[in-house]
């Protein structure tokens, strides 16, 4: 029986993945309703605000669910969020058993919706295909355990560390191919992020090629020193620029101007500079949960610095820059011992063209 188990989570699983970049702040969910080794109803989350995966596949297995299976990747839940409680809906489907992919991390339901389920007869099985699971909805773990976004740090560098030379060109260290790929990956998240500095160098759009769908765009800028006519502002995509705050009556013209373009996030400093820990956590209180954050060194450094990085996408480009004065991908203060350095766990290597990207977790 349990190798059935974890033949239809795996096909809800593969469900789930369907949702993939659509549903944040809410998790990657799949669903199935199962009797006599028939699927009966199927359902993924697609999105934040609509129906759960759960109800999508009850409601297609209508009266055929009572006496069924239903595998879900995630407990259902027992509060109300967007939508209604999805416990209820499954104790009235009259189901027999329920399997469980993982726990729902969140805590206002973290076993409570396992733990309802059997008070109303109803057996419950759980922890089928769980790393698998955890893994997928990592981004919504740390969201609603710890109330801070999800941060993937993105460089594109040459061999010896550089983004950009002693006098500031760095259009293009890496190849098309690989900003190609960059571009693809853009649109899996909730923002970009950068800092001034590489507006200011770059003027990039940061849009995300081949999408519909665009992320947010987060500008750290302490001293609001961007400009109205930047790049960024030549599209519909909202821009959200973090800054230190101003005493009323001291905003700059360029300050007023900005504002009418961009949502000024205030965020109090810590040593003159903004502070980022408290910045990630005004930022996912807005929903913001997931972010890759695409340069300039200092904001890279001071993110590592901070503790704040989850993840990291490096591509390397087989060219070497030099230069005591060539800015560096990564800067900020750094470690003191080598015995102290920040590790990367969980490697993947992949080629473009003649670039490897390494990717891995913090």
């Amino acid at each position: 029986m349990k190798k059935d188990h974890l033949y239809f989570m795996n096909l809800a699983m593969n469900l789930a993945l369907k949702g993939k970049g659509k549903t944040s702040p809410n998790p990657m969910v799949g669903a199935l309703v199962v009797k006599n080794n028939r699927i009966l109803g199927k359902g993924f989350h697609e999105k934040a605000g609509l129906a759960h995966a759960e109800i999508i596949a009850l409601d297609e297995a209508k009266e055929k669910s009572e006496g069924s299976t239903l595998y879900v990747t995630l407990e259902p839940c027992v509060h109300f969020g967007r939508t209604p409680p999805c416990v209820e809906r499954i104790i009235k489907s009259k189901v027999k058993e329920v399997v469980v992919g993982m726990l729902d991390p969140n805590p206002l339901n973290n076993g409570k919706g396992i733990n309802l389920l059997r008070q109303n007869g109803i057996k419950v099985e759980a922890g089928f295909l769980e790393n698998e699971l955890k893994k997928l909805n990592e981004v919504f773990i740390k969201y609603i355990t710890k109330k801070l976004p999800f941060v993937t740090i993105k460089v594109a560098q040459s061999l010896d560390g550089r983004i950009a030379t002693r006098e500031g060109d760095s259009k293009w260290i890496t190849s098309d191919k690989s900003r190609i790929f960059s571009h693809r990956r853009r649109a899996g998240y909730d923002a970009i992020m950068v800092g001034a500095n590489t507006v200011l160098r770059d003027n990039p759009m940061l849009n995300a090629w081949f999408s519909k769908k665009q992320p947010k765009k987060i500008i750290v800028d302490s001293e609001l020193s961007i400009s109205e006519n930047a790049n960024i502002f030549s599209s519909q995509v909202p821009v959200i620029i973090v800054t230190l705050p101003v005493e009323p009556g001291q905003e700059t013209e360029n300050r007023k101007a900005l504002s009418q373009k961009a949502v000024i996030l205030e965020v109090k400093g810590k040593a003159g500079q903004i502070n980022l820990k408290e910045m990630m956590r005004k930022l996912a209180k807005i929903e913001i949960a997931n972010i890759i954050v695409e340069g300039g060194g200092m904001l890279v450094g001071s993110l590592f610095d901070e503790g704040l990085v989850d993840k990291i996408l490096f591509f390397i480009s087989p060219k070497i820059i030099g230069g005591k004065n060539a800015i560096s991908s990564v800067m900020g203060k750094g470690r003191a011992r080598i015995d102290n350095v920040i590790k990367v766990k969980d490697m993947e290597l992949k080629h473009f063209g003649e670039d490897i990207l390494i990717e891995g977790n913090i």
